[in-house]
């Protein structure tokens, strides 16, 4: 698989993303992007990497969502890989509207898998795509954040 990487600044530091076939592979901040990229390449294998042609839509997507336009980012196309559980929980996740805040149990039950609360946990630490997949909008049974 051709992936194109690339990177944007954000005001929350440098960004790095992979795309295939224009849509959204992996975002992560630049620090984190080793563990995103080795996870791609792990799944997509085998991959011939390349320097991203432009960055331009997915950046203004970014700089509108940073800027106040909380459903900018529902425009970003992205294509997701990994297990056919993940697969289940990362599109749940997308579906949280900013400003909710779901626990691991909800989001479990909402992918039909009530008593896989850790799988969904599991799941959202594995996310390749920061931001516009909302891990972080996930808390634990107890109103915490988990994991972060």
């Amino acid at each position: 698989m051709k992936l194109e990487i690339g990177e944007i600044d954000s005001p929350l530091g440098e960004l790095r993303f992979a795309r295939s076939s224009g849509r959204v592979v992996g975002l992560a901040f630049a620090d984190h992007w080793p563990d995103v990229e080795r996870a791609l390449r792990r799944r997509l294998a085998p991959v011939e990497a390349c320097a991203a042609r432009s960055a331009a839509g997915l950046a203004e997507h970014l700089r509108a969502y940073f800027d106040g336009d909380l459903g900018a980012l529902d425009a970003i196309e992205i294509e997701l890989f990994g297990t056919p559980f993940q697969i289940r929980v990362w599109p749940a996740l997308r579906e949280v509207r900013a400003g909710t805040t779901p626990s691991y149990g909800a989001l479990a039950r909402a992918v039909d898998s009530a008593s896989a609360t850790r799988a969904v946990g599991a799941a959202n630490g594995a996310n390749p795509i920061w931001l516009v997949v909302p891990c972080h909008r996930a808390i634990g049974s107890d109103g915490r954040l988990v994991g972060y």
